[in-house]
């Protein structure tokens, strides 16, 4: 009974403490990742007050959250959406991968921290968090721009990436063979086609299973065959996350919008408790001798982040002011980031991998919103004044300051 009232007790005092840690942030007008983040050190190992009873139950809540995290998106996109996005802006999204990918990869062999590790961070600097880019689009009210659908494939090419990514990490985290590790990606590609065949070809009679008048009996209907196919993508060595997102895009019309308003409140609860745990599991010691190298990397991330927004919108006929909002919508980094370094970390990879990930994505999840903020202005105003007119004004005021 002791330990009940005292699990309660410390519950209370994280999800009490992240509602405040929320409020702040929506008045500060930032991300609330990198304050959960913060949280998470602040109790976690070599923290102020670590946690002692509900850490396993706040494991567990963090794993609902990836799955919760990568269902609503899936939610976002259909399976013909999907397929045309990618059609359309591949050479975008492979772009991306290069370049962003990078970056991690190499400061993880200069390090000297070998090739597993190497592929862990190549994955860790790609991925831009879908969830913090999201919010910032309706925020500044750039879901109507004309870069935003590029934007949105770009996230979607990222995620298909993921699902192959993953299963071929977990394949390299554990050690196995050449073959085994093969046949785990031939399962993710197996998995992957056939629920998008699924999704394509009988996705209204999942939706017929699913549809619900009631809201409390689709909520459950939805929840629970999320968690069905997680568990059955996880013991078919593909990422459960990976699982959920393809619930989602088997979803779609009305019902996936019925069923993101109802899951939304459950997401955004276990989505905090998941950034939390990575927080309670890094000791914020470990983070200060990385904290140089996460500032440069971030630095670099930001810029071939950039590049890649300026190339696909610019391929698709967008203006300087428009390339300009894809690549700074692009820099934020989150959820898959995190679940990445966190898969590293249990695996026993080099140990300051997830110290120098936690201080990588504390800066980008804080800096791309505010950058996005402070910019707008700018960007305003390169779109109302382009090139010519800009000099025209130049030399007016240049000439106007001679005559005097």
């Amino acid at each position: 009974m002791h330990e009940i009232a005292i699990l309660f007790l410390e519950l209370g005092a994280v999800i009490l403490g992240l509602g405040i840690l929320g409020s702040f942030a929506l008045r500060a007008g930032i991300s609330p990742i990198p304050l959960y983040l913060l949280a998470g050190l602040c109790f976690g190992h070599g923290g102020f007050v670590p946690l002692a009873t509900s850490e396993e139950f706040i494991h567990t809540a963090s794993e609902i959250g990836v799955i919760l995290l990568l269902l609503t998106l899936g939610l976002e996109y259909n399976a013909d959406e999907l397929l045309t996005s990618l059609k359309g802006n591949a050479r975008g999204g492979i772009v991306d991968l290069v370049l962003n990918a990078a970056p991690g990869a190499i400061v993880a062999l200069l390090l000297g921290w070998g090739w597993v590790a190497a592929v862990a961070m190549a994955g860790v600097t790609y991925a831009t968090s879908s969830g913090i880019t999201a919010k910032v689009l309706s925020d500044l009210g750039w879901i109507g721009n004309r870069e935003t659908p590029v934007v949105l494939s770009l996230l979607v090419f990222e995620d298909l990436t993921m699902a192959l990514y993953l299963p071929i990490l977990t394949a390299i985290l554990a050690g196995v063979s050449f073959a085994t590790g093969a046949g785990t990606v031939a399962i993710a590609l197996g998995t992957v086609s056939v629920v998008l065949v699924v999704s394509l070809k009988f996705g209204n009679y999942i939706e017929a299973f699913v549809k619900s008048p009631n809201s409390e009996v689709l909520l459950l209907k939805v929840f629970g065959l999320t968690l069905l196919v997680a568990g059955i993508a996880q013991q078919l060595q593909v990422s459960a996350a990976v699982g959920a997102f393809l619930v989602g895009i088997a979803l779609s019309g009305e019902l996936a919008h019925e069923a993101q308003a109802l899951l939304a409140p459950l997401r955004d609860l276990f989505a905090a408790v998941f950034f939390v745990f990575f927080g309670l599991n890094t000791d914020p010691a470990t983070i200060l001798p990385v904290a140089g190298i996460a500032v440069l990397l971030a630095f670099v991330s930001i810029v071939t982040k950039l590049l890649t927004g300026n190339y696909a919108a610019k391929r698709a006929g967008i203006g300087r002011a428009g390339r300009a909002r894809a690549g700074i919508a692009l820099v934020p980094r989150g959820e898959f980031n995190i679940v990445i370094a966190g898969l590293a970390v249990a695996a026993g990879a080099h140990p300051d991998l997830g110290p120098l990930a936690a201080g990588y994505v504390l800066i980008l999840a804080a800096f791309g919103p505010l950058a996005a903020r402070m910019l707008q202005p700018l960007i305003t105003a390169l779109a109302d004044h382009p090139e010519e007119k800009l000099i025209a004004i130049f030399r007016m005021r240049r000439s106007s300051a001679q005559e005097r």
